[in-house]
Formats: C-alpha cells, sequence, structure tokens
C-alpha cells in the first residue's frame, strides 16, 4: 500500500481524537499597494474571493487567483501582494491536533495553493457560513455551522493529497521546521499492530520493530500522535469491533477473538466503556 495512503489512514482511525479549533476569522480587501511579511503562528486558510494574491516563499512565487484555498502552515514566513486590482479574500487561523499532538498536518505536504476546481464546493460552504456568521453572530448555531464548513474544507484537501489529486508546493517537499518525530518511522508499527488485533501486543515488540528501546518507544509515539500506544491499540480495537458488528456477520464471541480479548464478557466490558452500550445492542 502506498505509504502516503497508509499516512492518511491514520486520521481516519484517530478521528475521534482530533480537535479543531477556530482562533480568529475575518474578511479583508487590499488595494494594489497592499504587501505584507508574515508568518502565522497557527493554521491558516485563505478562500480568495476576488482578485490575485502573489506569494512568495523561500524565493519561489505563487499565484492565488478568485476561487483558490491558501492553506499555511506555522512558523513559514511569506511575502503577500496584490495587482492593480487588489484583492478580497476570508482568512481563518485555526489549531488542528490529535490528542495532545498540535502540528499532526504538519507530517503531510498540504501547504500550498489548493485549485478551485479540486474544492469548489467546500470553499462555496465556508464562504457563506462565514457571511451568514457575520451578518448574525448570535444566531444560535452559527459558530458550529462554520467550525463543521471548516472541518469539512480541510477534510477534503487531506483526501484530495491521499488520493494523490493535491500537494502543496510551499515547502517544497521539505518538513516546516525541524522536529524530533516522524511518522513515517512508526509506519512497521502500525502495520504490526493492523495484523496483530487477535494477539496480546507487547510494548517492547512494537519498540524492537523501530529499533529503540520500549521507554523511549513510548514516549516517541506519544510525542508523535499526540496519544500513547495503549490509546491506540485500544481505539483500533474498537474501531474494527464498529465494523465486525456492523457487518452483522459474527457472533459477540467470534469478534472477541479477532481482537484478542481473552472472553466475550472481557470484549463487552471494553466496547462499553467506549460506545457507552454494550455490543449486543450497538446498531
Amino acid at each position: 500500500m502506498d505509504t502516503k495512503w497508509t499516512d492518511m489512514r491514520i486520521l481516519n482511525e484517530l478521528s475521534e481524537f482530533i480537535s479543531l479549533r477556530m482562533k480568529s476569522y475575518l474578511e479583508h480587501t487590499h488595494e494594489g499597494k497592499w504587501i505584507e511579511h508574515k508568518a502565522h503562528i497557527d493554521y491558516d486558510l485563505w478562500f480568495i474571493q476576488s482578485g490575485i494574491v502573489n506569494l512568495t516563499i523561500d524565493g519561489i512565487e505563487h499565484t492565488a487567483n478568485a476561487g483558490d484555498v491558501v492553506f499555511f502552515y506555522p512558523g513559514v514566513p511569506y511575502m503577500a501582494s496584490t495587482n492593480n486590482k487588489g484583492c478580497q479574500f476570508i482568512y481563518i487561523h485555526f489549531d488542528f491536533e490529535i490528542g495532545k499532538q498540535q502540528r499532526i498536518l504538519n507530517d503531510f505536504q498540504l501547504s500550498g495553493i489548493v485549485p478551485q476546481e479540486l474544492i469548489r464546493e467546500e470553499a462555496l460552504w465556508f464562504a457563506q457560513a462565514f457571511r451568514q456568521s457575520s451578518r448574525a453572530q448570535n444566531m444560535p448555531g452559527n459558530r458550529l455551522y462554520l467550525k463543521a464548513c471548516l472541518t469539512a474544507v480541510v477534510a477534503k484537501v487531506i483526501e484530495l493529497y491521499g488520493l494523490g489529486q493535491y500537494a502543496g508546493t510551499f515547502l517544497n517537499g521539505r518538513i516546516p521546521r525541524k522536529t524530533e518525530r516522524n511518522l513515517d518511522m512508526l509506519q512497521p508499527v502500525f502495520s504490526y499492530i493492523n495484523n496483530h488485533l487477535h494477539k496480546s501486543i507487547k510494548m517492547n515488540d512494537l519498540a524492537v520493530l523501530v529499533g529503540i528501546s520500549e521507554k523511549y518507544f513510548i514516549t516517541y509515539f506519544k510525542k508523535t500522535l499526540g496519544i500513547t500506544p495503549g490509546q491506540y491499540i485500544y481505539q483500533i480495537k474498537m474501531n474494527r469491533a464498529r465494523e465486525h458488528l456492523n457487518e452483522k456477520k459474527y457472533t459477540i464471541q467470534q469478534i472477541a477473538g479477532f481482537l484478542g480479548y481473552a472472553d466475550p464478557f472481557t470484549f463487552s466490558k471494553a466496547f462499553k466503556k467506549y460506545y457507552n452500550v454494550p455490543p449486543s445492542k450497538f446498531e
């Protein structure tokens, strides 16, 4: 399986751990003399509404047109300007994290200009939700709907990247900044866990796969994914349990065996702790 696709599946598997927090958002209109030198401290999206935005990053020039979505990573300096006709765009600063890992998206080449033909529908939803929220700020559900639309935009960019239909060009293949973690290093661990759910998985066995000590492996895993290896294994088991129950092909005893539980009671207890209902009543 393609490594990129495997990496992106992690975001699906751990979707319950993902949190997205909007910080600030506004619409800007700039005349032709506008020039901005900046580096954002958060993830940043610009929804280009009209005109052209010229961006220079690491000496390379990029052009965003009306309808495009610009995705900035934190800490990456840029220079932005427009032509004589000016430009208008909506911006939003946001956090995206898994567990305690606030920069999980930095592991993927998403930072760049997403062409309008790839993200037209999601960008339109967001722009409409933004204007609705601006007109009636006290309307119940407005901000929640705006967050849902932002989530749809980010999810679409992730989907496009995972399918090989888009890759950001701002970083030119490099990591945004020096990091002590590497998601690729954990790929053998993810594969091993997925293929051995029916067995008792020991931390030392996982550490051996990446050639480090058990103690450092646990620290490294949490630093990389934002959750512990134990939390990850439990989440994967609950994901598979849900899938098996939805298939309605196996008994609870069989599913317990597939997932390495000693007996149906132990499995049912773990399942109920996660889903708040026993597997026998899950629909």
